[in-house]
């Protein structure tokens, strides 16, 4: 026992270094048959909390009170998780969507700031190279078409006057006729190439109008029929009294466009002949307009590859299995560029038959 340690203690005394410290030495003790023992440790070997006693109402209330503490940290980390997502998504939303109208040939010029800046400064340069390879591609084909308008207006000059010459034998100026028609052929395709070139990098105008779509469809027809249709070839009007007065915001001549292009692939591909109707209908704030024939049509195969293979302007290799004609595709362009759809149905002997589906929400009567 140390020597500060004293041999006698009072009452007083006992209960005081009881529960702690005597001395400075932790003590602990322990009742036995022969009195009380005190157990006594060195200095700083243990520390005892002399205040050893708690509320009833804190402990019964610990559980929720630890509760609370760990759903409070569970609210702040969801929070702060929170608002960081939402800080990266917005940093990153502008940049996605740049990417996706890359992916669509649509460059989009991105400004943003902070960290992601240059990702952005790499999407913008991706960008101004499509944009340049596109702009080349575009001046490339409008180019190559005003090249060819001069030696094909020559072409077409000459083979008509030998075609009219009537000193010539009838089998040289049949050739002569066939050579003008293949030449009137050559200059609608350059027409159509240079106008699918335009449309789909946007470099035409849209010159939208309100237009009484139904007057639009007879006056095309009229026109058709004033120029000269074969005997083999009938063409029809079916409008229904929705469509009568309905007002169409559109650019008429391209409309006029697609529905001579459609007019024309039934003649071309019926060489023997067809009826063509012509219908217009209003519905549900829609536009249908229709152009049928009940010739040859396509088998489900040929139908197919219309539907899903890639034209080969579209193409960004040297495949050579692409689909290929013009017609369809500025259609489609034209459909695209008034916020409509295109539908495609056929059977082989059972004809063909396009719908274009606009969009319209104002009638006049």
């Amino acid at each position: 026992m140390p020597d500060e340690i004293p041999e006698h203690f009072t009452i007083q005394e006992v209960a005081i270094f009881a529960k702690g410290y005597l001395a400075d030495y932790p003590v602990f003790i322990r009742n036995t048959p022969d009195g009380m023992l005190i157990l006594g440790y060195p200095k700083d070997s243990y520390m005892k909390l002399s205040s050893n006693y708690f509320s009833m109402r804190a402990i019964e209330i610990m559980p929720f009170f630890i509760f609370g503490i760990l759903a409070a940290d569970f609210a702040i980390l969801f929070l702060a998780y929170f608002l960081s997502k939402r800080k990266i998504l917005k940093s990153t939303e502008p940049i996605i969507t740049s990417i996706e109208e890359l992916g669509n040939g649509k460059p989009t010029p991105l400004s943003i700031q902070g960290e992601l800046s240059g990702v952005a400064d790499s999407v913008n340069k991706a960008a101004h190279i499509l944009n340049r390879q596109n702009q080349a591609r575009a001046n490339w084909i409008s180019g190559v078409s005003h090249d060819i308008r001069t030696p094909l207006s020559m072409i077409m000059g000459y083979s008509k006057r030998i075609a009219d010459e009537d000193s010539l034998n009838v089998d040289v100026r049949k050739k002569a006729e066939i050579i003008s028609q293949q030449s009137i052929r050559i200059r609608e395709l350059v027409q159509d190439l240079n106008l699918v070139s335009q449309l789909e990098y946007e470099m035409q105008p849209i010159h939208k109008a309100s237009t009484r779509i139904a007057s639009l469809v007879r006056t095309y027809v009229a026109d058709l029929l004033n120029g000269g249709l074969p005997d083999q070839y009938s063409i029809d009007i079916d409008i229904s009294g929705d469509a009568e007065f309905t007002i169409f915001e559109c650019d008429a001549r391209l409309i006029s466009r697609a529905i001579n292009n459609l007019v024309q692939n039934s003649i071309q591909h019926n060489p023997d002949g067809c009826a063509i109707m012509l219908s217009l209908d209003h519905r549900e704030d829609q536009v249908f307009l229709c152009v049928a024939d009940n010739g040859i049509g396509l088998s489900a195969k040929k139908l197919t590859e219309l539907r899903e293979r890639p034209h080969y302007i579209e193409s960004t290799d040297d495949r050579l299995d692409l689909r290929h004609g013009l017609g369809h595709i500025l259609v489609q362009q034209i459909v695209k560029a008034h916020n409509g759809t295109m539908q495609i149905e056929s059977e082989a002997q059972k004809g063909f038959k396009v719908t274009l589906i606009f969009p319209t929400t104002t009638d006049a009567k």
